[in-house]
Formats: C-alpha cells, structure tokens, sequence
C-alpha cells in the first residue's frame, strides 16, 4: 500500500520545524535537536522546580512546576507546564522565531533535560537555550491516513457501545 501510494504520487507532504538545543555544556551530542519535544523536568520525586523562561532575552514567566514541555508546531513553539503549581498558568504559543532560554531553581542539584526520547541530568545551573533548527523534516502520509478517523477509530468517538 504505501509503495503503490508512493509509486502513485497519493501522499501528503508534511515539512516539520525541529527544535534545538543550545547549552553551556555539551548536550546530545552531535544531534542536539528534536522533532516532537524539548522538556525539563525535575529528578528529585519530592520537590518542584522553578523555570524562569525568557523570549529572545525579555522575561516570560517563572513556572512553578514539576517541568515544562516547548512542542514546534505550525511555525510556532507551545510551552506548556507540566503539573504546575498555579492553576491559572496555561500553555502560550509563541513564533518559532524566537529563542526561549531558561534559569532553573531546584532544591535539588539536578534536573532532567529530554529531547524527544532521549535524555540528560544535568546541573541546575545549566545555561539553556532553544530556537528553531535551520532545517527542517520532511514527512509523507498516506493521504487515506486522517487524524480524526484515527481518533476515532483508536478513541472509539462517535460510538455507543451498549448497542
């Protein structure tokens, strides 16, 4: 099936934005960029950490949490805490045009910082930065292969099952 679709011309082209990760310290080594996500988190299970985030050096916002996830999107960055401390702190979207940076606070001396599956502790000290990458991903899709059928088909949405 995908052969034929690809023989066939019968695929849809996503092009996909890749965040990098820019430190003080050598990260990830010779691929410090991910396709889904770039998160901190907090190593210790009892505390949470503070993230104070900046856009392009101008203060954002001090999340208190137990982490914080940038997901590229359509020609923008989502940060979105992860289990905050404040109820009215929200996910923003912003241009990925932008580079975020970040300070951490912790009682701990480490967090965890992930890209895509792959992870590092690292110092909370740790000077970090992320921006778009200068390339980006091609991806192709079956064009039959539609989000909301497969939510629906993997969700069971629309259905009543006591029928």
């Amino acid at each position: 099936m995908a052969v034929k679709a690809l023989a066939q011309r019968t695929y849809v082209e996503d092009r996909r934005t890749l965040i990098h990760v820019d430190a003080n310290i050598s990260l990830f080594g010779e691929v410090p960029y991910a396709l889904n996500e770039f998160t901190l988190l907090k190593r210790d299970v009892n505390s949470m950490i503070k993230i104070h985030t900046y856009l392009n050096g101008e203060f954002l916002n001090t999340y208190w949490a137990d982490g914080l996830i940038v997901a590229p999107d359509s020609q923008s960055f989502v940060i979105t805490p992860v289990a905050p401390h404040n109820l009215n702190v929200r996910p923003i979207v912003v241009p990925d045009d932008n580079v975020i940076s970040f300070e951490i606070e912790s009682r701990g001396d480490q967090v965890i910082c992930s890209l895509d599956a792959r992870r590092e502790i690292v110092h909370k000290d740790v000077q970090l930065a992320i921006r778009k990458e200068q390339f980006t991903v091609n991806l192709l899709r079956l064009s039959e292969n539609n989000f909301l059928q497969t939510l629906h088909n993997k969700l069971t949405w629309g259905l009543d099952k006591r029928n």
